[in-house]
This record gives C-alpha cells, sequence and structure tokens, in this order.
C-alpha cells in the first residue's frame, strides 16, 4: 500500500503514533540545556486516548523552550498547536497527513540528491519513490513501515502495543537525518 492509502486506512493509535513519529523525526540535536525528547509526552496520548489532551499540552510546553528558531522547530510547534485535542476523526487523520508532509520535506531538504521531477513528495506518498533521494525515500520508506507495523497489531493487544518499536523505528531516522545535516555542514564548513 501507498502512503497515502495507509494514512486513509490508520486507526486512531496509528494515525497519532504515525504522526508524533513524524514530528519528532523533523526535530534538530538539541542545543545543550533544551530538553532531549520534548515530543515524549505525546507517545502517552497515543497508548491512551484520555491522556491526550493533557500529554499534547506538555509537548507544547517543552516544545517552547527550546532554544532553537529554525524553521523545522517552528513547523513542528505549529502542528503540535494545531493537533486535535481529540484524538479521533478526520482532524486527526488530516493533522496526520500534514505531520507526514512535514516530515517528507524536512528530509528532502537536507536530501544532497534533488529530483528532478515535480513534487517527489507527493509521488513518495503515492509509492512511487523512483528518483527520490536518499534521505527522502527513507523517510518515505520509514513512514509507511511505521503505518505497517501498527495496523499489523490487533484490536485485542495492549493500548501501548508496537509503540517501543515504532519509537525505537523513528529514533534511528532522527539519527540518520542529523547526521545527514552534520556532515553536510561539516563539507561546508
Amino acid at each position: 500500500m501507498s502512503l497515502l492509502e495507509l494514512i486513509a486506512a490508520a486507526d486512531e493509535r496509528g494515525l497519532a503514533a504515525g504522526a508524533a513519529a513524524c514530528l519528532e523525526r523533523c526535530l534538530p540535536q538539541p542545543a545543550p540545556g533544551d530538553e532531549p525528547d520534548p515530543l515524549r509526552p505525546v507517545w502517552a496520548g497515543c497508548a491512551d486516548p484520555r491522556l491526550w489532551p493533557a500529554r499534547l499540552a506538555e509537548a507544547r510546553a517543552a516544545l517552547d523552550t527550546l532554544a532553537d528558531p529554525g524553521e523545522p522547530v517552528r513547523r513542528v510547534r505549529e502542528l503540535l498547536a494545531a493537533a486535535p485535542a481529540d484524538r479521533a476523526g478526520e482532524e486527526l487523520r488530516a493533522w496526520a497527513d500534514a505531520c507526514s508532509v512535514l516530515a517528507l520535506e524536512v528530509h528532502r531538504g537536507h536530501d544532497a540528491l534533488r529530483s528532478a521531477a515535480p513534487d517527489p513528495v507527493a509521488r513518495c506518498r503515492a509509492g512511487d519513490l523512483s528518483g527520490a533521494g536518499p534521505l527522502l525515500a527513507g523517510e518515505a520508506a520509514r513512514q509507511t513501515l511505521i503505518l505497517e507495523m501498527l495496523a499489523a497489531i490487533d484490536d485485542t493487544a495492549p493500548a501501548g502495543a508496537g509503540l517501543r518499536q515504532v519509537l525505537d523505528l523513528s529514533t534511528e531516522g532522527q539519527r540518520v537525518l542529523r547526521a545527514a545535516v552534520a556532515r553536510r555542514a561539516r563539507v561546508r564548513g
């Protein structure tokens, strides 16, 4: 299934966790003194919808303390502010979709190889990774894997089932992007 199809078919927990993972991968290396995992509270809200509003508020407050005023942090703040207070319905789906797009755009922005094809982000979301740079293609594949992992968990599983694996996969993706950004900075410097 394409990323678009997976988002359209995802349940509420899958949408919330997929979106949180996307936003987390957009954040740069924390500055000294910054909260190392400002979005960590959102993960509890992914497991328990009753905790969602309070955990969103905690994550918003943690993000507001970050020293980095860069574009990705600003956009993550905007999306977190736009997150629906109720972890349900089409608002959640639209929000998760926007988080997916942001993560793909951030990765594309750091790709050394830029695709000449029109709208590579849309093409990746539709399942066509041809011509996408390695960071963009990797992010599209990561989002797909996360949504497939969450979709494979049956309804009788505990609420937090699979979230640890999703968090681990997301953290690895975050490391990949941070390493690529650092490598490009060294090359430029």
